[in-house]
């Protein structure tokens, strides 16, 4: 799902929002969870999961073509665990099994 499907599926489930408003208000959320990710903070989704970030150090990479070592620099990437409620609901069997 890309966020204009879910944009769509959100403004169709909520017929008395207009479809800019709901637009606005999931860019209004991805805005704060990015800014409070860049400020170091974690965000947390009661059911859903949490995002934080994680730092990983400098190292010594290779070049996959040639094999040759290449200098990586330090950087901070974004983390998602899943939830316990989220993990649950995908693992649930299947009713039609």
């Amino acid at each position: 799902m890309i966020k204009s499907e879910l944009v769509a599926r959100i403004a169709q489930a909520n017929p008395h929002l207009f479809q800019r408003d709901v637009e606005r208000i999931v860019n209004t959320v991805f805005d704060e969870i990015s800014s409070a990710l860049s400020r170091g903070d974690r965000v947390e989704l009661r059911g859903f999961g949490a995002f934080s970030v994680k730092h990983r150090p400098a190292r010594v990479g290779r070049n996959p073509r040639t094999g040759d070592p290449v200098q990586v620099d330090a950087k901070v990437v974004p983390f998602f665990k899943t939830g316990k409620e989220m993990r649950e609901r995908l693992n649930k069997p299947s009713e039609q099994s």
